[in-house]
């Protein structure tokens, strides 16, 4: 079986290192993958990686499914697009269609989908180009603090929660007016905040069945107690600790289902994952966002939990069999720290030597932002590295992930000391 798996970071090197696990025959390739997952799988190195140059790879190389990883290729229609020509449209695609797609890649749509099926979910408005008076009076109606979320994808860093209420406007019309993330602000969300603690659920859903991953937190703020700017993501546990069978079931109730059915009364064409950020206020479970992908850094240790074959699970997923399929998870504590570039999410600087990946025996390493030149191993990206260790303890398990980061260093390694904190 030929797999194509679409991204170069954490998480996809995460999903190449996991199928290579399977005891199936497969052979897999990445499309400008990075460091790590160039060594676990066969690169292939382009300047243009559009959908044109993806079909053409699909059919030289016979590929049976395709595993997209990224949210942006999704929400452009990789999906519809290989699914229309005749030479492709019988290849697997573990992705929703470019409908589906816009529960991530609108967070109005995905606003007004959860109040369409009685999804809980934050009280909101949205507010188009040319609305900045409404909006900013609306502002002075509701409560500090104030969030602001751009309708588009913005690289996980286009929610602003902010306090004052002369800022959330200034915000505003940087968002509006002055379009801060371009195209994806021409359209924005003000929500009245929610005060709790974040979690992550992740469903694998075939268009008819679905099934619950483990559920993982992550900690998206650059500086430690979740402060400074919101990052793709510095680190994650799995399990969370205070998700018991009580809030799993309103979780599965109140918004697993209504999400799958409404996804079938939209008539969606949807085969992949289902990530749905939540929030716990007082043991009651409300929805952040949909994302219509596994997440980074979540995906690193929801996946090293697992212990069933993920080349079956993906078949079962295209074949609409997950029912018959029962799902194994090591329930000892996962964590993963995340290394990243001085400067990160802002500026920050590339081509930075990493040194001390060769006698790791604590963690297991998923590359992010590196690439390999004469046998050394460079910095490329904002996230670098994730370092995954397990133990029965989450404590024992992150204090292995940190004994592991002394022995790696690199110009500017930056990572959050205090992963877990709130747990």
């Amino acid at each position: 079986m030929n797999i194509l798996i679409i991204g170069s970071g954490a998480r996809e090197s995460a999903f190449i290192w996991k199928l290579n696990q399977s005891k199936k025959t497969v052979k897999l390739f990445s499309i400008n993958p990075n460091a790590g997952a160039a060594e676990l799988s066969t690169p292939i190195y382009t300047e243009k990686e559009d959908f044109e140059f993806i079909k053409s790879q699909v059919i030289e190389l016979k590929i049976d499914m395709v595993l997209v990883g990224p949210e942006i290729p999704l929400i452009n229609g990789v999906q519809d697009f290989l699914k229309r020509d005749p030479l492709t449209k019988k290849t697997s695609i573990i992705g929703p269609s470019k409908e589906g797609a816009k529960l991530e890649g609108s967070k109005d749509f995905a606003k007004k989908f959860m109040s369409k099926y009685n999804i809980p979910t934050a009280k909101y408005r949205s507010f188009r180009r040319g609305q900045i008076e409404v909006a900013q009076h609306y502002l002075e109606t509701i409560k500090p603090p104030y969030v602001l979320k751009a309708d588009g994808p913005a690289a996980g860093k286009g929610v602003l929660i902010i306090d004052d209420l002369n800022e959330a406007k200034i915000q505003l019309e940087e968002l509006l007016i002055f379009g801060k993330f371009g195209e994806s602000s021409n359209t924005v969300v003000v929500e009245e905040f929610l005060d709790g603690i974040e979690m992550s659920c992740f469903v694998l859903f075939d268009g008819k069945n679905y099934k619950v991953l483990p559920y993982a937190k992550d900690y998206k703020r650059i500086g430690e107690n979740d402060t400074g700017l919101n990052t793709g993501g510095m680190g994650s546990v799995s399990p969370v600790p205070f998700l018991d069978k009580k809030l799993k079931k309103k979780i599965e109730d109140k918004i697993i289902k209504p999400t799958i059915e409404g996804i079938k009364k939209e008539n969606m064409d949807y085969k992949g994952f289902i990530f749905i950020g939540l929030i716990n206020v007082k043991n009651e479970p409300y929805v952040i966002e949909y994302n219509v992908r596994m997440g980074d850094p979540e995906t690193q240790v929801v996946l090293s939990r697992l212990k069933n074959d993920f080349v079956d699970i993906l078949t079962s997923c295209e074949n609409q069999t997950l029912d018959k399929l029962d799902f194994h998870f090591d329930m000892k504590s996962y964590t993963n720290v995340v290394l990243a570039s001085g400067g990160y999410p802002e500026k920050y600087e590339k081509g930075k030597l990493i040194t001390g990946l060769d006698n790791i025996t604590e963690s297991i390493i998923f590359h992010a932002g590196t690439t390999k030149k004469d046998n050394n191993i460079y910095t490329n990206g904002g996230r670098v590295l994730s370092v995954v260790s397990s133990a029965t303890k989450m404590k024992d398990a992150l204090k292995k992930s940190y004994n592991t980061i002394n022995k790696i260093d690199f110009l500017g390694k930056t990572f959050r000391k205090d992963i877990g904190f709130d747990l």
